[in-house]
């Protein structure tokens, strides 16, 4: 029997934009991720050292640390790409990735590559149009993956782990290679994405201040530990900027050894 769950298409943006939406309090929402010990050793180095970490159904979090924290090796742990020396890892088995790059089959037409790897019966175009239209590129189902834009191949991308109606999305750095203007607007679609399907997410991401507009909560890995775990009590949309906002990068900065100007 198939792991991938049938794809409702819907609308996103479903709350608009000038209608602030409270904090949420996931506490009563059903445990998505439960990592309870969990070490990851790697010739004599501890990368995860006795790691703790919930995430509950619909709850998006963002994971910051420094280069060589750890953060790749668990975002691998939890896909299934690698496994722990000591611990528990409890993950849905309908979870997907995207990765910094889109990594698309260039001999495959946009709309391929959307439902590669589905069964029979989920593999139709029109189960990729529906995606597409989604992430606002349905007018580029038919194209060659080589004459998409940075920003059209990571929405392609997004149409491909969304497809599968996730309980788990990971997001590794999937904005880094893209330039400003077109990271803030896949932003803003990730956080509407998530907020109409609803999975459990992680990001892991080098950008404060990303973590605080898109995070319900933002967790900060320091040797191999989770060493601050904060809820973001902020309203949606979020804009950079305000005293919520500065003193909260000014905080995630602090933990993550940069100094901040007076």
């Amino acid at each position: 029997m198939s792991n991938v769950l049938s794809y409702k298409p819907v609308h996103h943006y479903k709350t608009p934009l000038s209608a602030p939406v409270e904090v949420q309090d996931f506490s009563a929402r059903p445990v998505a991720v439960d990592i309870a010990g969990v070490s990851r050793i790697f010739a004599g180095n501890t990368v995860l050292d006795n790691l703790e970490l919930t995430i509950r159904s619909g709850e998006f979090v963002a994971l910051l640390g420094a280069s060589g924290s750890g953060k790749t090796t668990l975002l691998r742990i939890l896909a299934g790409l690698d496994g722990p020396d000591k611990g528990r890892a409890l993950v849905p088995e309908a979870r997907t990735v995207v990765f910094q790059e889109p990594r698309l089959v260039q001999s495959k037409k946009v709309w391929k590559n959307v439902v590669i790897g589905l069964n029979g019966t989920e593999a139709t175009r029109g189960h990729a149009e529906a995606a597409l239209n989604e992430v606002g590129l349905a007018h580029r189902i038919d194209a060659w993956p080589a004459t998409l834009s940075g920003g059209e191949a990571q929405r392609a991308a997004l149409a491909r782990a969304l497809v599968r109606e996730p309980k788990l999305l990971l997001l590794d750095e999937p904005f880094a290679a893209l330039d400003a203007l077109t990271r803030l607007k896949m932003q803003r679609l990730i956080h509407d994405l998530c907020e109409t399907h609803g999975p459990a997410t992680l990001l892991v991401t080098h950008d404060v201040e990303e973590a605080i507009l898109l995070a319900d909560r933002i967790l900060v890995l320091k040797d191999g530990k989770i060493a601050f775990d904060r809820r973001v009590a902020i309203d949606h949309p979020r804009r950079a900027g305000g005293d919520q906002f500065d003193r909260l990068r000014d905080r995630l900065l602090e933990e993550l050894g940069v100094p901040v100007a007076a």
